[in-house]
């Protein structure tokens, strides 16, 4: 027994999920992250209970008029299906007389069921996928076990492990979907190219868009073929083979999604943009006609890129590592690693073009551009692997630079799990701030190390309007500073999850260290 003991904790992989579950439960915060996800918990509580999809309070900021005159949410049922069985085991263990003090508290005990458990297995699942998905592309371990760190730590991906947004779970899908497609082309196994088909149509339950990721999955299988000299007869024969399967599986989801829409809205053949544009410039006939995409293409395009709130570069440093490790070793690189890149470049490309006309091209309330982030993680994926594989052939200047970029990378990711990503936006919509939303994160950090919000002017009356949210923007993040600071729980509860976290980070750092000396036996 000791001895299978010991081989266990020897798989590089087994480490890898320890150490990306309990990464996820440190950075929990027991919330949802955002009202969208609180939105989304509302569908999911509507499909088992007689609550109603929509709050009439909540309209018109959310909602539309579906077509019986009812409330409907305007999302895709994706991630309330994924969370149906959290909200199910949080809702019973929230109605437990012990919990019966916290009916209507934030954070619920509701939510932090959801959030922990939602957000760890997507955590844990993905370091999985991501191990073997880095070995299919011809990564040793060592670069395979840098790589997914790198994803988990370095990309924004950590943030969004603790913001439950949809973006890890579209991630996972995605990377489940190139995976497996991956395998079937390899392999010829028909059960690859069902399951990533499966899992690029269960995408287009959660955003339509994803449909994006699916065609880039597709360029993907077709860049291998091409740059790997395949016969056009074998071509034919794998397209054939790919029609035949993934038309049929992709093609099941898309009609889910539009009978859905049907029940909803009574078409099947528009999206709820429209509708949501139909009925807003009803309400308000000084909107533009366009709304709500009349956004100046160049401005989100660029924006996407380049402003300094929003600019993927920023928020994912990761990026331009892999642009240095690119430019400098294209040559060097493999035929599936050449076609991955083009695919990764072509869907960032693609998403930031679709959302640059759209009102809220940036994603508002969110860290960086959270349409877009989920790209630009699959665009940086690669550049930590091949960084450790080629980063010796490189110049001693661009090797160092490389290595500060994701030294840098790793501290903006933890820096925006540090407090609710909204305090920035409120202290932008005052005078005096930068718009530099990273720098003005350390400064935050900095400043309430230090306790100096105050005296450096970090905060104001108009941040203290909301008790709510004034309670959640001056403190840390995690869930039990936030549950200290709204002071609602019981002192023994809050010390009970104080000595969790503190467990958690402990077994984190052991993780790590056991997983170096692991690689290190490689």
């Amino acid at each position: 027994m000791r001895i299978w003991f010991s081989d266990w904790w020897s798989r590089p992989v087994v480490l890898l999920a320890l150490v990306a579950g309990l990464l996820g439960l440190v950075v929990q915060s027991g919330e949802l992250g955002s009202a969208d996800t609180q939105h989304r918990m509302q569908t999911t509580h509507s499909l088992w209970t007689s609550e109603p999809p929509v709050w009439p309070s909540d309209y018109p900021e959310f909602g539309l008029v579906g077509r019986h005159g009812e409330l409907e949410s305007w999302y895709g049922i994706g991630q309330s299906l994924l969370t149906l069985p959290a909200d199910v085991v949080g809702t019973w263990a929230e109605r437990r007389a012990v919990f019966a003090g916290y009916a209507g508290v934030d954070p619920g005990v509701r939510n932090i069921v959801i959030s922990i458990s939602t957000n760890v297995g997507l955590s844990v699942l993905t370091a999985v996928v991501c191990f073997g998905f880095l070995g299919q592309m011809g990564f040793g371990v060592r670069e395979r076990v840098a790589g997914v760190l790198a994803l988990l730590f370095g990309t924004t991906h950590l943030h969004y492990t603790q913001s439950m947004m949809e973006n890890n779970f579209i991630f996972l899908l995605t990377l489940v979907g190139f995976s497996q497609q991956y395998k079937w082309l390899r392999t010829g196994e028909r059960e690859g190219l069902l399951v990533g088909s499966a899992a690029f149509g269960l995408n287009l339950l959660t955003r339509l868009t994803t449909g994006l990721d699916l065609l880039c999955g597709a360029l993907f299988l077709v860049g291998v073929m091409a740059l790997e000299g395949f016969s056009w007869a074998a071509v034919w024969s794998k397209v054939k083979a790919y029609l035949a399967i993934a038309v049929p599986v992709v093609a099941a989801f898309g009609i889910a999604d539009r009978v859905y829409q049907y029940r909803r809205f009574g078409s099947f053949f528009n999206t709820y943009i429209t509708i949501f544009g139909e009925q807003a410039r009803r309400r308000d006939p000084s909107l533009p006609v366009k709304y709500p995409f009349e956004t100046p293409f160049h401005e989100g395009f660029f924006g996407a890129l380049l402003q300094p709130q929003k600019s993927i570069f920023l928020f994912d440093p990761l990026l331009v590592v892999m642009v240095l490790v690119g430019f400098f070793g294209w040559k060097k690189f493999s035929a599936p690693v050449k076609a991955y890149l083009v695919a990764a470049t072509v869907m960032v490309v693609a998403y930031i073009s679709f959302y640059a006309r759209y009102t809220v091209w940036s994603g508002d309330f969110a860290w960086g551009d959270r349409y877009v982030e989920t790209a630009a993680q699959f665009a940086a994926l690669l550049a930590v692997p091949l960084l450790v594989r080629f980063g010796a052939g490189l110049s001693k200047a661009v090797r160092g630079t490389a290595r500060a970029l994701v030294a840098g990378s790793v501290a903006v990711q933890a820096a925006s799990v540090a407090f609710w990503c909204p305090l920035e936006l409120y202290q932008r919509m005052t005078p005096g701030h930068t718009a530099f939303v990273v720098a003005l994160r350390f400064e935050n950090i900095a400043a309430f190390a230090l306790g100096r919000m105050e005296r450096w002017g970090l905060v104001n009356a108009f941040m203290r309007q909301d008790p709510w949210d004034w309670a959640h923007i001056t403190t840390w993040n995690f869930l039990p500073c936030v549950l200290g600071r709204v002071g609602v729980a019981p002192v023994s509860v809050v010390r009970m999850f104080e000595v969790v976290w503190v467990g958690a980070v402990v077994g984190l750092g052991w993780g790590l260290l056991r997983l170096w000396r692991v690689v290190r036996e490689e």
